[in-house]
């Protein structure tokens, strides 16, 4: 049975997810170097690049960039936006990059991470970023706040974007939070595409405890890129810490 991570990050998502803007991917990126404190020409590692708004905001900040993706639709989409060819880009599962390691920073962002329903699979991810880093090298694992989303939860959404109908059906459910995505093609009447996300949710303890079983330190949590410190009601947990 094909995982859903496998089927949902193609051309309808980047319809999907396309109010996503560069100008703020520069903005959080800028907060990202100062919490890691990366010099210039520091090597890092964006796992789950996605479409590369940060992995090309982190190279024109100066930066060694490295971009890791599962999806052959957001690589290409990413390497087409990478016109000076700054960014090396590698297609692989978040789990086991190919890749030797060294890095001054990894950095996992926007709830890239809780995909898999075991949380043995999650731990392998936590482990290849304690691979993938120096020594005292610094991390960022961007993710969303549980007891945020259990109180702001929008059940259904709707829209219409360039001839196609787009509805968005959210719940929580055994300990995740589900999507279903529906795109329809107005003009032609036809049947929905339909995507499914999921993702496990965690506390904030319990991601702790992950990450530090992993090898890695937690040294701050951030609840947002204009929040420099976590509460309860913050929309998302930015871990930030280093390899031991």
């Amino acid at each position: 049975m094909t995982a859903w991570y496998e089927e949902s990050f193609g051309e309808d998502y980047l319809l999907v997810y396309k109010h996503r803007d560069v100008h703020g991917a520069y903005e959080e990126v800028h907060k990202m170097i100062n919490w890691l404190k990366l010099r210039e020409g520091a090597e890092v590692l964006d796992l789950c690049c996605g479409m590369g708004r940060h992995s090309l905001a982190l190279a024109d900040a100066g930066l060694q960039v490295t971009g890791v993706d599962l999806s052959d639709v957001l690589l290409k989409e990413a390497q087409e936006l990478d016109t000076e060819q700054r960014v090396r880009w590698v297609h692989a599962d978040m789990r086991k990059p190919p890749l030797e390691g060294g890095f001054d920073a990894v950095v996992n962002l926007f709830t890239s991470f809780g995909y898999f329903p075991q949380d043995v699979e999650q731990l392998k991810v936590l482990r290849a970023i304690h691979h993938l880093l120096r020594p005292g090298g610094r991390f960022i694992i961007d993710f969303i706040n549980t007891a945020y989303v259990k109180k702001h939860l929008v059940p259904h959404s709707d829209r219409e974007d360039e001839g196609q109908r787009i509805e968005e059906f959210r719940r929580i459910q055994d300990g995740f939070v589900q999507k279903e995505i529906r795109i329809t093609d107005i003009a032609a009447g036809a049947e929905p595409r339909i995507y499914k996300e999921s993702v496990k949710l965690y506390s904030r303890k319990q991601l702790s405890d992950m990450i530090q079983e992993a090898g890695l330190q937690v040294d701050q949590v951030h609840g947002g890129y204009d929040e420099e410190e976590y509460e309860q009601t913050s929309p998302r947990m930015i871990f930030v810490g280093h390899r031991l």
